[in-house]
């Protein structure tokens, strides 16, 4: 028996007592056996029962038939290579070996459907081997595969149809729908190993997500009727398959996927795809999976905005040009009767692409930074539904004003002389009264801003509130979105529409203080990956703060949405304000989606840059105190945005800080606040490299991982440097969740990097951490990053 497969199918053999007898599976067929009919339910055992042949049953039609080769004895019939799939044949189809050795699969017709031919003596059999070959004489099952490889069968070049042909895995190396390539590997597959490494070309591996794991389980390589190209390895304790390994894991990219004109949406969860119309489409009656357009275009047309969509038609169908504008994109496009519509990059670049005659293999992704601008006729009414962050909001106020008709001359000239005396006495008091009014005012004002600061505010900076405006906008405070240790949030809508996060200090009698240090702080930052602050309200003893509203919530909600549990232990000294505290019933239902390794790096810089630029690029740097998840915000585009400046102090550069209690948050707090020494901007470096290491694991620090310390002793960055410096296997501390979509040749380079940077953060002396500035460049790979110390904390000491 092969030691391949024999262990983790032992429980195969004992399913198979209950099988046909020997005599109904043989192990080989030969010249003196009868005719093999698909009536006789007989199939070829291979020796180590791991594998069947014969005929198989099509699945939606019971009465024609296969030549296969399938996995036996598991519960969903899996088949690795067919004979005959555009052919299947019915029950007066025969297999049998002639006189001369050709072996014959002959129809109801008399055609043999045995191609290429297998020939040899009449004394050759026909066995199926323990690796899934069915061999005879020289003929082999694994030199003509089908929409399948299998472990150790040698690739060379062959390519594969999926099982109903619409999909070709090419020269072993590109995947093509109708002769357009949609996704390619670095260099051609040679081998499946059943360790579930791939042999390339080149001499470089591809890696399956349990590569390592289980050497004895079975895997396999499909090209599957989605088009997608898949590892599988097969579980024993239940007998399912599970996707180690895909091409593509964005399923829309794959050409064919929608028909023409439509435009494919996604769902990560369950793998599933949509088909929808854009503006001035509707459904094709011909198939449901395209598009015809509503009104044909005429000379007078217009441009409709999609965001997040792009179309890849092929390069027949594309022209790219490059336009040192938006305006001479849409001219060229204009200009063309071929152009049904154009996509423009807004990123100075002066890419624009051209899309001719026909509309193919749209989707919506994210991802995608072109916008593309589909063509319309004019008289289309339909509006478009896909926009982002990047559309703009006009708000118009048109004034009407009218003067009333001049009464008529009066002859009276001692009556005009008197009526115009008293409006100019009744202007003066009035203009005197309200000057002494507003001088009061301003006075009183004046000597409040001189002694809180504000007024260095920046001019057009953040707006004065009245607490009804606040009161009317979050419809008197009724949409609670977040609840934290400075107050509650709400969210609310200004009279010019802009949705706003309205946060209600509390316990603020004989605290101004922190109020004014928020908005005096945030007023003068100006930065892409900072909250911005629109305005406050200081009146009637409440003191209230009005944020810009973001509407994809904090980070945690991303990277522990699978844990929903809040931990037991709270420290006292966790005053920080979150943005989405109770778990929304909305959330529940839809749970966030998963945050791919490119979007976290790319919170990981922005949060990075932004704290970079609190510490260095301000007059006077401002130490946040309190990084967290919590308080790190995603914009639509799942851009970071910092918030939460309710615990950061403000100094000249040259200066430390010294606390006259404990900030933060216990998990994220550096070392020197437990031990009491001075604070530096390095405390914030600390922080950063715990969230860092939090967004590649995808769990709390506080949560003991498998270590063999105990409880007490164990500490997260040590536990994450021994898996990576020690053990050389950073896959273990990677994101369970998304862990099957790590790429060692896309995403290793990114991984490193941000673990690597983590750790030099976690150091526990201050002196030894680099400053924010730096971190931004170790992440972005400007600068080089040696390998760092083992974090340890003060009472811990190295082992």
């Amino acid at each position: 028996m092969s030691p391949c497969y024999s262990l983790p199918f032992l429980f195969l053999l004992l399913l198979s007592n209950s099988s046909p007898s020997s005599a109904q599976n043989p192990s080989s067929y030969s010249f003196s056996d009868p005719p093999w009919r698909p009536s006789q339910n007989k199939n070829l055992i291979s020796p180590n029962s791991v594998f069947a042949a014969g005929f198989l049953p099509l699945r939606n039609s019971k009465d024609l038939y296969t030549f296969s080769i399938w996995v036996h004895n598991i519960s969903e019939t899996t088949e690795v290579w067919s004979l005959n799939d555009d052919s299947p044949v019915t029950a007066d189809a025969s297999l049998d070996i002639t006189a001369g050795g050709e072996l014959r699969l002959v129809n109801s017709s008399g055609q043999n459907l045995w191609q290429p031919p297998a020939a040899a003596t009449n004394s050759t059999k026909l066995q199926l081997n323990d690796n899934g070959n069915l061999v005879y004489g020289t003929w082999e099952s694994f030199h003509h595969p089908t929409h399948t490889f299998l472990p150790n069968q040698t690739m060379n070049g062959t390519e594969l149809v999926s099982k109903n042909g619409k999909f070709m895995f090419l020269d072993c190396q590109d995947l093509v729908f109708n002769s357009s390539k949609y996704w390619s590997s670095s260099d051609k597959f040679q081998k499946l190993g059943s360790d579930g490494k791939v042999a390339l070309e080149n001499g470089k591996t591809v890696l399956s997500a349990d590569y390592g794991s289980d050497n004895l389980r079975l895997r396999r390589v499909t090209l599957d009727v989605d088009g997608n190209f898949r590892i599988y390895s097969l579980d024993p304790s239940v007998g399912k398959w599970e996707v180690v390994w895909r091409a593509t894991q964005e399923i829309c990219s794959i050409h064919g996927t929608c028909g023409p004109n439509a435009i494919c949406m996604s769902d990560p969860t369950n793998d599933s795809v949509s088909c929808v119309c854009p503006p001035g489409f509707k459904r094709s009656p011909a198939d449901p999976k395209a598009c015809d357009r509503k009104i044909q275009l005429t000379n007078n047309t217009r441009f409709v905005r999609l965001d997040y969509v792009n179309y890849t038609s092929d390069s027949s169908r594309q022209r790219v040009i490059n336009a040192q504008n938006f305006t001479i994109c849409e001219s060229k496009c204009l200009a063309d009767p071929r152009c049904l519509g154009f996509g423009f990059k807004y990123d100075g670049t002066g890419y624009c692409v051209l899309q001719l005659d026909q509309l193919l293999f749209g989707y919506w992704s994210p991802g995608t930074d072109t916008a593309m601008f589909l063509r319309v006729d004019k008289s289309e009414t339909d509006q478009t539904t896909f926009t982002g962050m990047t559309e703009l909001m006009e708000t118009t106020c048109p004034v009407r004003i009218s003067l009333p008709i001049p009464p008529e001359e009066s002859n009276t000239t001692t009556r005009n002389i008197v009526i115009i005396c008293i409006l100019f006495a009744a202007e003066l008091i009035t203009g005197v009264v309200f000057f002494w009014a507003f001088l009061k005012r301003y006075i009183k004002y004046r000597d409040m801003a001189r002694t809180l600061g504000l007024e260095f505010l920046p001019a057009g900076g953040p707006k004065r509130f009245s607490y009804a405006e606040l009161k009317a906008a979050t419809n008197d405070f009724s949409n609670l979105i977040g609840r934290g240790g400075f107050g509650d949030v709400y969210k609310g809508e200004l009279s010019d529409h802009r949705a706003v996060a309205v946060k209600c200090l509390k316990d603020v009698t004989g605290g101004d203080t922190e109020f004014w240090a928020e908005v005096n702080i945030i007023a003068r930052m100006h930065h892409l990956n900072l909250v911005r602050l629109w305005g406050f309200c200081a009146e009637k003893g409440q003191r209230i703060l009005v944020y810009e509203y973001v509407s994809n919530g904090s980070l945690d909600k991303y990277l522990f949405h699978a844990r929903r549990d809040k931990p037991s232990n709270k420290s006292e000294a966790d005053t920080s304000s979150e943005w989405e505290g109770e778990m929304d019933p909305v959330e529940i239902n839809n749970p966030k989606p998963m945050l791919d390794w490119s979007i976290r790096y790319r919170i990981a810089l922005g949060v990075a840059r932004a704290i970079a630029y609190l510490h260095e690029e301000c007059l006077e740097w401002v130490l946040h105190c309190d990084i967290k998840p919590e308080n790190i915000l995603l914009g639509d585009d799942f851009c970071p945005k910092i918030s939460d400046f309710g615990l950061a102090k403000l100094k000249k550069k040259e200066d430390m800080v010294s606390m006259s209690r404990i900030r933060g948050t216990r998990g994220y707090m550096a070392p020197e606040w437990i031990k009491m020494d001075p604070i530096t901007p390095k405390a914030d470096v600390y922080s950063f490299g715990m969230v860092l290491l939090e967004i590649v694991s995808g769990v709390r620090n506080f949560e003991i991982q498998s270590s063999l310390m105990d409880s007490e002793d164990w500490y997260f960055p040590r536990w994450a440097f021994d898996k990576v410096f020690k053990e050389s296997n950073v896959e273990d501390i990677l994101d369970r969740q998304i862990k099957h979509c790590y790429d060692s040749r896309a995403h290793f380079d990114l991984v490193d990097r941000m673990v690597k940077t983590a750790m030099w953060c976690l150091q526990d002396r201050p002196e030894m951490r680099p400053s924010m500035g730096k971190v931004a460049k170790m992440l972005e790979g400007t600068v080089e990053i040696t390998e760092p110390k083992k974090p340890t904390i003060f009472f811990l000491s190295d082992e």
